[in-house]
């Protein structure tokens, strides 16, 4: 089969796509990732990745839609923009890749299509061509509620379709007891951030408690849980890593148990971790989750708020505005043998869950 994997252009959207692609790839079929612009950042997962929107700025499209509506940028900031933000910004996402995505299709002529709620654009080819399009959820929101409310109308009107079908199958990747029970095939999210070389010092875990302090990797708005962190490290008994530090942190003066890296792979390193910080991306929602450490989690823009809020809610991991983490926040992140057995119980109930290898059979067979 010629399977055709589509993602908005961004890494932390395509990345949760890769173990499904990898596996498929695996079991023999040609595998072909459609994205843009910060998405092909993947292209050391092993994947194949097209460009289907060259020249594409996200941020130039977010700003538009941001000036166009500022009520909903109020409230997009403060993680409370809910679908009606995405419904519009990812609408004129979509607008933008359709065509270069139907024009991929078209071209290579795939079996099968597989999508991210955020990604329309690769339901619209599957409908135009007329082969099945599956749904893979790739965060904590329901896949198939932020699908429906992205704004598809000019492009399928463009590409002469009516509407687009029902999936052909949906993948779950929440952990139920984080998002409650949903419709649709559980598949295990096994975290990804690519390849690349780890330092034998952060590959060993230290005598002492090791806290990870990760930030986004898309510039944008919301702050950085590093300063704060840096502020409140010498009062805490643990080594404090900093994951790609802005520039300002990074020549800042720093506590002698605070250290930092560059670009890692970070679901490399988590193993030796006691605990991580970070700003609630669902990469990292998912990465610690899939480790079973506490998280401390600083609302956000998008979903970050909403992610915090789950993590808070499941009782493995504390969400906590960037600016305002203590020395005390981070002492119990990693002595909290409640948050613990919390995270634990996370980590088994995803472990339970079908790997990406056991949906191939059922992925090949789909009408």
């Amino acid at each position: 089969m010629r399977i055709l994997v589509v993602s908005a252009p961004l890494l932390g959207h395509l990345l949760p796509l890769l173990p499904l692609a990898q596996a498929l790839r695996d079991a023999g079929h040609d595998v072909l990732a459609a994205t843009a612009e910060d998405g092909l950042n993947a292209r050391n997962g092993g994947i194949e990745i097209e460009d289907v929107a060259p020249g594409f700025e996200f941020g130039r499209i977010a700003r538009r839609i941001m000036l166009r509506h500022p009520l909903l940028a109020r409230a997009e900031l403060a993680g409370d923009g809910g679908l009606r933000t995405v419904s519009r910004l990812f609408g004129a996402v979509n607008d933008r890749i359709a065509d270069g995505v139907v024009a991929l299709a078209d071209r290579w002529k795939p079996d099968l299509v597989i999508h991210e709620p955020l990604a329309a654009a690769g339901a619209l080819a599957a409908a135009r061509r007329g082969i099945p399009a599956v749904l893979h959820e790739n965060a904590l929101f329901d896949g198939p509620e932020v699908f429906g409310a992205t704004r598809m109308a000019a492009p399928l009107a463009r590409h002469g379709v009516a509407a687009l079908p029902p999936a052909a199958a949906t993948l779950t990747i929440a952990p139920p007891s984080v998002v409650g029970a949903r419709d649709g095939l559980p598949m295990r999210c096994e975290p990804f951030s690519g390849e690349g070389e780890v330092p034998d010092w952060l590959a060993e875990t230290p005598e002492r408690p090791r806290i990870l302090v990760s930030r986004s990797t898309v510039n944008g708005p919301g702050a950085s849980p590093m300063p704060a962190v840096v502020a409140a490290a010498s009062e805490v008994d643990a080594e404090i890593v900093l994951v790609r530090p802005d520039a300002k942190t990074a020549s800042s003066a720093m506590p002698e148990n605070v250290r930092t890296v560059d670009w890692v792979p970070i679901n490399a390193i988590l193993p030796t971790c006691t605990a991580v910080v970070h700003h609630g991306g669902a990469g990292s929602i998912f990465g610690a989750f899939a480790t079973g450490l506490p998280q401390l989690v600083t609302p956000g823009p998008g979903d970050r708020k909403f992610n915090a809020e789950r993590v808070a809610e499941r009782g493995a991991g504390l969400a906590l505005p960037a600016k305002r983490i203590t020395a005390a926040d981070l002492t119990r992140l990693i002595t909290d043998g409640a948050m613990k057995e919390a995270a634990t119980e996370v980590r088994e109930e995803i472990q339970a869950m079908p790997a990406p290898a056991d949906l191939v059979p059922r992925l090949e067979n789909l009408p």
